[in-house]
């Protein structure tokens, strides 16, 4: 509860509202525009860099930020771009992931053990079990197609992922403390 506490407060920062707001403008876009499909995976793929605005924003400011980016993030890029119909489901999962890489890395030495365990969190929680069920829920007309196709499909997706998300959330993180650093050093001065 402390931790929560703690990033709530943290909104009360007008500087860590600015971050927010443009993390949450950087998911919008990158959620936009930096996507690609892997065709050598029936189109069943898709590497995307929407979650690292999340991760920085859970890092640095705590899982209540985390959240606001993961959730805002996917109704406004559903107001922006509207593909099909909106799926409430996909704004709870970018919450939890905001909620998971707060709980990870927020005040939190980032080392590769620590991305690995909230990556792996992440994606066994929300990226395959309840994305697996979105899409059974909302994509399936009669339910005709296995909720155990749906979750092979996001296994075979959070596979693929794996080592290049790992990788990006850690030197992000790297980059994040080396920042926070520097920024510590020049208000000492």
């Amino acid at each position: 509860m402390k931790l929560l506490k703690n990033s709530f407060l943290e909104l009360k920062k007008v500087q860590t509202l600015a971050l927010v707001a443009m993390l949450l403008a950087l998911r919008v876009v990158l959620g936009l525009f930096a996507n690609a499909t892997l065709p050598l995976f029936g189109n069943q793929v898709k590497f995307g860099a929407a979650f690292l605005p999340i991760a920085a924003a859970g890092s640095l400011f705590g899982p209540v930020s985390g959240l606001l980016v993961g959730a805002l993030g996917d109704v406004l890029s559903f107001i922006l771009a509207p593909m099909g119909a909106y799926i409430p489901g996909f704004t709870i999962s970018g919450a939890l992931t905001g909620i998971i890489y707060g709980c990870f890395l927020y005040k939190n030495q980032i080392t590769l053990p620590r991305v690995i365990l909230a990556w792996c969190v992440n994606m066994i929680t929300v990226e395959t079990f309840l994305a697996a069920f979105w899409f059974y829920i909302f994509m399936n007309p009669g339910y005709a197609t296995p909720y155990l196709t749906f979750l092979a499909t996001r296994f075979i997706s959070v596979a693929v992922r794996a080592v290049p998300e790992i990788l990006l959330i850690f030197a992000l993180g790297k980059l994040i403390c080396a920042a926070e650093r520097s920024l510590a050093r020049k208000k000492g001065q």
